[in-house]
């Protein structure tokens, strides 16, 4: 007598498709939103044991920022007279066309307010410099 033969329930196979475009779909909204998320001013901050620059780079452009609030660049001749926004951007871009790897610095009084700094980096940034420091005096310099 032979056995009858029993029938296999067939596999249930998962249809993987539908997931790989939902992954796609979540990958591609991670892409758009990720950089819109990266808020701030991009700053090199100073560390505690900074060294000055080598004497072979070249002069950097130095935004200052007095106690008054006054903004001066060294660029463009008069250098001891106070310049606009405009101006500051307008100088940095034609430095930076010339010559891209100027370095571009921020020299702020002591007792200006930390978000005129701030201001006076955006506008360099937006003006083109890849990144901005800030100068400082090392103690042993202000203590004497």
């Amino acid at each position: 007598m032979s056995r009858p033969r029993q029938r296999r329930a067939p596999m249930a196979e998962i249809n993987v498709v539908p997931y790989i475009d939902v992954m796609l779909v979540l990958l591609v909204i991670f892409m758009i939103t990720a950089p819109l998320l990266a808020q701030g001013v991009k700053v090199e901050l100073p560390q505690a044991s900074s060294e000055p620059l080598d004497q072979d780079s070249k002069e950097p452009l130095v935004v200052s920022v007095d106690a008054a609030g006054n903004f001066y660049i060294n660029v463009g001749g008069a250098e001891d007279e106070p310049v606009n926004q405009s101006t500051i951007m307008q100088r940095t871009a034609a430095v930076l066309r010339r010559e891209p790897e100027t370095p571009v610095m921020v020299r702020g009084d002591r007792d200006v307010s930390y978000g005129q700094v701030v201001t006076v980096m955006t506008w360099l940034q937006a003006a083109g410099a890849p990144s901005v420091g800030l100068m400082t005096e090392s103690p042993e310099v202000s203590a004497k």
